[in-house]
């Protein structure tokens, strides 16, 4: 077998020996056995990886290593998570979900793009480089949390450890964007997309209580119609919407490779922003939710029978926070919009995560960062066919926690992703492509060798 088969099978067949073992987290189901296991397997898959980097175990099941390199001046986390969402209906996968079937040149399965496969192909590319006797640059950690799906502490409790070591990192890269085919209408090419701030994440529960009673006498105004209202009310006011500079830049660097009558639109956004935001929110839901603070009732509940009036109804309301939006403000947006019938009751809270810096290109805009320009460079030369580009991320990474002791934190998956492979994150029919876990091995791998010199020597740790 060659080294470049080899090097195949070693990825391919750790992604599916990590697929196979069903590390749900949940707030009500949770297998200590599972991830026992699974970081058994990682130690058997990747031996070098944890006989010369330093092991240390975080919260339950977390694991922080450290890869000494010549500098620590600038060192750098990877990052990614070793739990799964469960799996609501098996019936409706294509191929059993915790299978790690190989088939039509894809692996499927929970797990292989959220967030295992990223998992397996930073060990695969550091177990390279630890064979080929590479030393990086500066100090690289790798920080896998066991709990990221259901806002655990493993990641906190790493920053902690991070914070007492005096580790202050250069830049920290957790999942996040991909190498995205089809994700704007009528841009031929895939974009690259880099996390650069991410939304916050805050969650509401409206109430609404009365007497209940026998549903054969109901009163009006009873709680389920009050709740209803309040629904009804937050859908019809959403909050302003407007572009921010990540976007802006974002566009800027598509608007070349859009056909019409796109094109033109994002080339003059940076001039005229309320034309980008109209285009964006006729788009659909997912431009759409690029341009404002959204609010998504996600659990509703009444009377417990059918024949009973509710004496208190609930709906609770998920809403990611845009960069600019304050959680004070949503607040108050909430309450002018359901009016005073419903009380609103705070469940989490948490603001967009903080702007980190990246580069910017246009007339008058030029601004070079040399930590994002190393991230640009490594897409451009394994996915040349990709735009990159920074954006605003929707969803909720572990690496929030991690903008306390870090000012670039950025958050993206060197996968290339379809659109129904986006899709399939969180729902059914997870799969990666064979080709693109290795060229997500291959990414890592070069962003590692090519990590800048710091101090000649090693400071005092």
């Amino acid at each position: 077998m060659s080294s470049g088969e080899g090097r195949r099978e070693r990825a391919v067949h750790a992604l599916q020996a990590l697929v196979r073992i069903p590390t749900v987290s949940h707030p009500d189901q949770w297998d200590d056995a599972a991830f026992d296991a699974l970081l058994a397997e990682l130690e058997q898959r990747f031996p070098l990886v944890h006989e010369r980097l330093e092991v240390t175990r975080v919260h339950t099941h977390g694991l922080l290593l450290h890869w000494a390199g010549r500098s620590n001046a600038r060192p750098v986390v990877l990052m990614a998570h070793l739990d799964v969402v469960p799996v609501e209906d098996p019936a409706r996968w294509t191929h059993p979900p915790f299978s790690g079937a190989v088939v039509d040149g894809s692996i499927w399965g929970r797990g292989t793009l959220d967030d295992k496969g990223c998992v397996v192909a930073i060990c695969t590319a550091v177990e390279e480089l630890l064979e080929a006797g590479h030393v990086p640059a500066q100090d690289v950690w790798l920080s896998f949390g066991c709990d990221e799906e259901v806002f655990g502490q493993a990641a906190p409790e790493a920053v902690g450890i991070l914070r007492e070591r005096g580790v202050e990192p250069w830049f920290v890269l957790d999942e996040g964007g991909a190498v995205a085919g089809g994700a704007f209408p009528g841009v031929r090419r895939p974009v690259a997309v880099v996390g650069v701030t991410e939304k916050g994440v805050t969650s509401l529960l409206l109430r609404a209580e009365g007497r209940g009673g026998h549903a054969s006498t109901p009163a009006r105004n009873g709680p389920t119609a009050r709740i209803a209202r309040a629904i009804t009310a937050l859908e019809r006011s959403p909050m302003p919407a407007s572009v921010p500079p990540p976007t802006l830049e974002l566009f800027r660097r598509i608007a070349p490779h859009a056909g019409l009558p796109l094109g033109p639109v994002l080339a003059g956004a940076a001039r005229v922003p309320a034309l980008l935001v109209r285009a964006l929110l006729a788009a659909g839901p997912e431009t759409a939710a690029m341009t404002r603070t959204t609010f998504a009732v996600t659990t509703l509940q009444g009377s417990p029978a059918l024949n009973v009036i509710a004496g208190a109804a609930t709906a609770g309301v998920n809403i990611r926070v845009m960069l600019g939006d304050t959680v004070e403000d949503v607040l108050a947006h909430v309450r002018r919009a359901v009016g005073k019938d419903v009380a609103i009751e705070v469940v989490e809270e948490g603001a967009a995560s903080p702007l980190s810096p990246y580069s910017t290109s246009g007339a008058g805009a030029e601004h070079r960062d040399e930590a994002f320009d190393l991230l640009e460079r490594t897409i451009e030369q394994v996915f040349p066919e990709a735009v990159p580009a920074p954006y605003v991320m929707m969803a909720a990474t572990d690496s929030r926690h991690f903008t306390a002791i870090c000012e670039r934190v950025y958050r993206f998956a060197p996968f290339r992703m379809s659109k129904a492979q986006r899709e399939s994150i969180h729902s059914h029919d997870e799969h990666l492509g064979v080709q693109d876990l290795l060229d997500g091995v291959a990414w890592y791998r070069r962003l590692l060798e090519e990590l800048p010199e710091g101090s000649p020597e090693r400071s005092p740790a």
